[in-house]
């Protein structure tokens, strides 16, 4: 149960009052108090003292205080207010009763307070019925037990809207929490698939050009050196992906190529299996940068499990933007795979995740022996320039 804090200016200010009330009281020789009226006086601001003292060490603890230690801390506050209604001669301080049930709201919860305010009440009606004969004929008291009810209400009505606003707020405190926790996984899951969909990608193009340039520097010189030449510019765009995604983590603009020219370099490298043809028919105009980049990403991931794995010597990527969406085609003639097995690879999931994000789908039609046949549909206009 969160533990809330009361309001702390409301005990001190009625102390003052009353203080004021029964100083005056004394110095205008309007004491009528029972006993002599120096020490009562004594005693009265002894015991304002030490309420003044007793919500200062409370406000000290804080909300580390727990149940245990707030019922000693009520006990004490309604012993002080005891006798100093026992003791001031003004009559104003048994308003100080309403601070009982004010404070037990805050530590104990509406229950309590509500029980509490009721034997406030019940306490000085008692005493009339029991020691004053007619009192309910007698505008003064009934008066002053109108006030007192009124008091409490108010009293547990200005708790109540306290404790909602604080409780309100720790909400509030608790979902920006939330928040900041989902906005970091989502960064991060962000992160990782620009890290395996760009890094990875052209550390794959450059382990297989070095291998083949490994394969071929003694039987075939030229094709080991073209091999190599193109591992260096893997390298060069691996740098330059490296870059942008920088600049985008600094909120810097990088410059940006069209979706066509992006997708003609992955047709280069013909010298390194397999040979990768582009066709991009359409505008691009009227779609967003999040839409863009995941047609790119997802023709990139394609290309790679390509190269990587389906050991094909053919490679089709076909773009069409159309008016109202985008379809996307990445065909190979590798040794294909059962998709249901490999749903849970982390190119393919960042890859659906990426459609996902702009109301795309994604389509994937494979089988041993039978090649590959990736089919992604982006709508236009759905993500805008995210």
């Amino acid at each position: 149960m969160a533990t809330y804090v009361p309001v702390r200016w409301v005990p001190p200010l009625l102390y003052g009052a009353v203080l004021v009330g029964g100083l005056y009281y004394t110095a205008a020789d309007l004491d009528g108090g029972p006993g002599p009226a120096v020490w009562r006086t004594v005693g009265f601001v002894a015991a304002i003292g030490a309420l003044f003292a007793l919500e200062r060490g409370a406000g000290a603890l804080g909300t580390r205080r727990r149940a245990a230690g707030r019922m000693p801390i009520l006990l004490a506050r309604c012993a002080l207010i005891g006798v100093v209604v026992l003791l001031d001669a003004s009559g104003l301080s048994p308003v100080l009763v309403v601070l009982l049930p004010f404070t037990a709201y805050f530590a104990f919860g509406r229950t309590t307070a509500l029980v509490l305010g009721a034997l406030c009440l019940a306490g000085p009606l008692a005493a009339y019925v029991l020691a004053v004969p007619g009192w309910y004929r007698d505008p003064e008291h009934v008066s002053d037990l109108l006030m007192l009810c009124v008091g409490l209400v108010l009293a547990l009505a200005m708790a109540a809207v306290a404790v909602g606003e604080q409780h309100a707020r720790l909400a509030l405190e608790g979902y920006a929490a939330r928040v900041a926790e989902l906005s970091a996984a989502t960064e991060r899951n962000r992160l990782a698939r620009d890290i395996h969909d760009s890094l990875g990608h052209h550390l794959t193009a450059m382990s297989v050009q070095l291998e083949m340039a490994s394969e071929f520097r003694a039987l075939d010189p030229d094709a080991a050196q073209r091999a190599l030449n193109e591992a260096r510019r893997s390298v060069r765009l691996a740098l330059g992906d490296v870059r942008q995604s920088v600049r985008a983590l600094r909120s810097e603009t990088p410059p940006h190529p069209t979706l066509a020219a992006a997708l003609a370099d992955l047709a280069h490298g013909g010298a390194v299996a397999p040979r990768v043809s582009v066709e991009v028919s359409g505008d691009q105009d009227g779609y967003g940068t999040a839409e863009l980049t995941t047609l790119y990403r997802a023709a990139q991931e394609g290309v790679t499990n390509a190269r990587r794995h389906a050991r094909a010597t053919r490679v089709s990527v076909v773009l069409r933007l159309a008016e109202d969406a985008a379809r996307l085609v990445v065909a190979d003639d590798g040794r294909g795979f059962t998709p249901a097995e490999a749903t849970a690879g982390v190119g393919l999931l960042g890859m659906r995740e990426r459609v996902q994000l702009v109301a795309g789908s994604v389509d994937i039609d494979s089988d041993p022996g039978a090649g590959t046949r990736l089919t992604v549909t982006v709508p236009r206009g759905t993500a805008g320039e995210a």
